[in-house]
Parts: C-alpha cells; sequence; structure tokens
C-alpha cells in the first residue's frame, strides 16, 4: 500500500513509538488521526503536523470512546486505511510477592488496555476499511499492532505484561485469516527495550545489564526504528500475519 495520502489512525500516537510512527508517517504524506488520552501531548502533536493529522480523545477499552473517535475521523478524512495499535502500558508485580498476591485488578488492567483495547481499535477500523475500493493486489486496509519480546521471555515481575502481548501475538493469525477475505492486512510487531523517557530516567546499573542482553547493536532501540518498520510493512503487500521480532537479537534473562 502506498502511503502517501492514506489515512492512519495511531493509539497511544501522542507519545514514546506512536509519537515517532505519527511523524515518520507524516512525512510520507499520510494523514494521522492521533488516539490517546493525553490532550495537550495529542493537540501540540496535531499543531506539529500542520493540517495532517486531527486529535481524538479515545480510551481504548471504551467502545463508545473509541466508536467516536473512528466516527470523527471518517468524517474529517473520509476513510481509514491502516491502523497501528501502540496503546498499552507495562505494570510490574510477582505472582506473589512481598505483599501477597498480585492483584487481580492490576493484572486485569493490563489485559484490558494492552489486549482488549487492542482487539477493540482494530475491529472498529477494519468495519470501516472494508469499504474502502481495494487496490491492484485486493488489499484494503493494513493493521499493526504492537506486541513485545516479553511475550516470548518474559522476566519475573512480568506475568500480567506478557500475558497481554503473548495475547496480541496469539491473536495476529486468527484475525488476519478472519479478515484475508475483507483484503485486509494484520501484523504485529514486537519490541526489544527502546530508549523511552523511562528507560533515559533509570540509573546506570538498571540501564547497563538491560543492553548486555542486547546481541548488536549494543544499545536501546531508537522510537524511529519503530517507526520505519511500521512503514515498511504498509509499503510491502506480501507481509501478512505475522509477528517480527524488532530487538536487536535480546533474549531477556529471568531477571
Amino acid at each position: 500500500m502506498d502511503i502517501n495520502n492514506k489515512v492512519i489512525i495511531v493509539s497511544g500516537g501522542a507519545s514514546g513509538l506512536g509519537l515517532a510512527t505519527c511523524l515518520q508517517l507524516a512525512k510520507k504524506g499520510a494523514q494521522i488521526a492521533i488516539f490517546d488520552l493525553n490532550e495537550d501531548a495529542g493537540l501540540a502533536l496535531v499543531d506539529k503536523l500542520n493540517g495532517q493529522a486531527i486529535f481524538a480523545k479515545v480510551d481504548v477499552t471504551n467502545t463508545a470512546s473509541v466508536e467516536a473517535g473512528i466516527a470523527k475521523t471518517i468524517k474529517h478524512f473520509g476513510a481509514i486505511h491502516v491502523c497501528i495499535n501502540c496503546a498499552g502500558i507495562a505494570p510490574g508485580g510477582k505472582t506473589v510477592g512481598r505483599n501477597g498476591a498480585l492483584s487481580l485488578e492490576k493484572f486485569s488492567q493490563a489485559i484490558n488496555i494492552n489486549l482488549i483495547g487492542t482487539f477493540n481499535v482494530l475491529r472498529l477500523a477494519a468495519e470501516q476499511m472494508e469499504k474502502n475500493e481495494p487496490n491492484q493486489d485486493g488489499e484494503r486496509g493494513v493493521i499493526i499492532n504492537t506486541a513485545s519480546v516479553a511475550a516470548f521471555d518474559g522476566q519475573v515481575g512480568q506475568a500480567a505484561y506478557a500475558a497481554s502481548k503473548a495475547g496480541v501475538v496469539g491473536m495476529t493469525l486468527p484475525i488476519a485469516r478472519d479478515l484475508s477475505t475483507l483484503g485486509i492486512r494484520v501484523m504485529a510487531i514486537a519490541p526489544g527495550i527502546f530508549d523511552t523517557p523511562m528507560i533515559k530516567a533509570m540509573a546506570d546499573e538498571i540501564r547497563d545489564p538491560l543492553i548486555k542482553m542486547v546481541q548488536h547493536p549494543k544499545r536501546f532501540g531508537n522510537a524511529k526504528e519503530y517507526a520505519s518498520l511500521t512503514a515498511h510493512i504498509i509499503s510491502n503487500n506480501y507481509l501478512n500475519g505475522e509477528v517480527i521480532r524488532l530487538d536487536g537479537a535480546i533474549r531477556m534473562e529471568p531477571r
């Protein structure tokens, strides 16, 4: 799919990987719908993108909120061609820790935002993609979800996060099969450790062991590298139903 002039929803688009994705895809001519809870950051990004973007304050776990964001996107741009899900949280906590068993509320929150929230946005976006005119390959849309290497080798204290991201991995192929007759491709990216503000704020004694787990290059990922992969996935019509690890060959140790 040619990115130029395509309408792209990015959930969690006001910060981190989502922000970098919005900036890079806008440079390639895309029209961006930023879904996020951070209104100040979202509107600031709209100003920066100078007419190429809109902002919708969206809670991905709330169907009415997502429907309102979808409706705003359709009203403003007239269509949805790509949906990229970056919204998520990364809670920590052992199954049984110093204060007893992990709160079920905390576990459920990770599942609700990272997994159910991702499905909530993509299902409603796909419903709109079905209305698009197909390209020469019969393609009407592209969905890219964000998993994590924790889905494969989650560390101590990552049971909730790993479970939510494993769900994103597990639903990739079934949804690609579900939507194949509509001409909609479905992919997932499983990032390793990226140099986000949270990672930057960590002390060296925490950061250094994490870097040692990365094989090459010996550094954390850059959000622009994630954004570049989303652009390639959109442009490469034969990528479908797969999860791509973007991690410098890191394999997470237990702790």
